[in-house]
């Protein structure tokens, strides 16, 4: 746990760039610290390693105040992730992540085998050990900083917009690889960002803070996009935050309609016969996965002249969000919905994902669980 009571810190020219702060984050968790230019994220970040000392306050780590430790122990028990990483470049990429273990005084073999290791959990090749940071691209070099950072098996890990620098594919792709470090490790991660969309994605708990560093709010981010505490916390979230909310709504409970799916070689007049009014079927391989939407009226069985689906969502690990956005995409205004293996369970139209919603939010303003994180687990099931 760290826990952040009343901290401020004041410049000489007065400057306020957090003032009277109290946070409490908890481990196994990511709390993203997020907000506008000048609100003090970065401030606050670098306050819990002492980068920037508080000007009150009192920053505790497990109940230890972090004024009692020395500086340098206190930095190398965290790993600390930057923009475009901050690697040295005239070392190797092992070398780089090996950094830390050799301050700490492992040899150079084990602080070299952790490096190894670190590479594969990150997603690196191991071909790239002996290469330099200006050979790798931009998320490549960014893996290698959390590598870095991870080295040592801190138990808390600072993460200063880890992310920003690099184009949104490669970014999302960041963003997936630290959740699934994140499921295997637990750290307690506090990570900065002035994009909500990235804190949504990768928070347990998000604290919104104004300019002038004052906390505006500080919750679970389902919880942030249905009930902002005051405006400046709904216009910072933007006019989007109800089909945001939907990444916290699984599709497990999404009623499929399976009349209009139909294996490859099924004859037409028996597809005229079954379907009725309804303009296209979607036509599945043998395996039951999906090859496409026809028209049964003028479809003759060539696979090839089928119309593309699209892309389709999963039922129970794809929120309705997803699902909604699938069928608005579809060019029969219908969502593929398959199973774990790909194959077709059913497709969704834009009314029965409207009725689920509708549905979904009923339940949960019903059960208002009473375990916070029983309730985060199931928001990152299906985020």
């Amino acid at each position: 746990m760290i826990a952040i009571e009343e901290v401020s810190k004041r410049y000489a020219d007065g400057t306020v760039a957090v003032d009277c702060l109290s946070l409490q984050i908890p481990n196994h968790s990511i709390t993203v610290l997020v907000g506008p230019s000048g609100c003090g994220k970065t401030t606050t970040l670098r306050m819990i390693n002492r980068m920037i000392e508080p000007s009150s306050g009192t920053i505790r780590v497990d109940g230890e105040d972090i004024q009692h430790k020395p500086v340098n122990a206190l930095r190398r028990s965290m790993g600390y992730v930057i923009q475009n990483a901050g690697l040295f470049q005239h070392r190797t990429i092992l070398d780089n992540i090996a950094t830390v273990p050799r301050l700490l005084g492992w040899s150079k073999q084990r602080a070299r085998d952790r490096a190894a290791e670190l590479m594969e959990r990150v997603g690196l090749d191991p071909v790239m050990a002996r290469r330099y940071p200006y050979q790798l691209s931009g998320g490549q070099q960014q893996r290698v900083g959390v590598a870095r950072a991870l080295a040592a098996d801190p138990p808390i890990l600072l993460m200063d917009e880890p992310f920003s620098a690099v184009d949104p594919v490669v970014r999302r792709g960041l963003q997936e690889e630290l959740l699934r470090i994140q499921g295997e490790l637990g750290k307690a991660i506090v990570f900065v960002t002035h994009d909500m969309d990235e804190a949504i994605t990768v928070g347990d708990r998000i604290a919104v803070m104004r300019t002038g560093g004052k906390l505006a709010q500080f919750a679970a981010p389902d919880e942030l996009l249905s009930s902002p505490a005051d405006q400046f916390v709904e216009e910072f979230l933007g006019g989007d935050r109800g089909i945001r909310g939907l990444s916290f709504l699984s599709t497990r409970d999404l009623e499929l309609d399976r009349s209009r799916v139909f294996p490859v070689g099924t004859d037409r007049k028996q597809l005229a016969q079954s379907t009725g009014p309804q303009p296209h079927v979607l036509i599945t391989d043998a395996d039951g996965k999906p090859l496409g939407w026809a028209d049964p009226s003028v479809w003759d069985g060539d696979v090839e002249a089928l119309t593309p689906y699209g892309q389709s969502f999963e039922v129970g690990r794809d929120s309705l969000r997803i699902a909604l956005d699938r069928a608005v995409l579809s060019p029969t205004g219908h969502a593929v919905a398959v199973d774990g293996a790909g194959r077709v369970l059913g497709t969704a139209g834009q009314e029965r994902v409207g009725a689920a919603i509708r549905a979904a939010r009923q339940r949960r303003a019903a059960e208002s669980p009473d375990d916070p994180s029983e309730d985060s687990a199931q928001v990152k099931a299906v985020r």
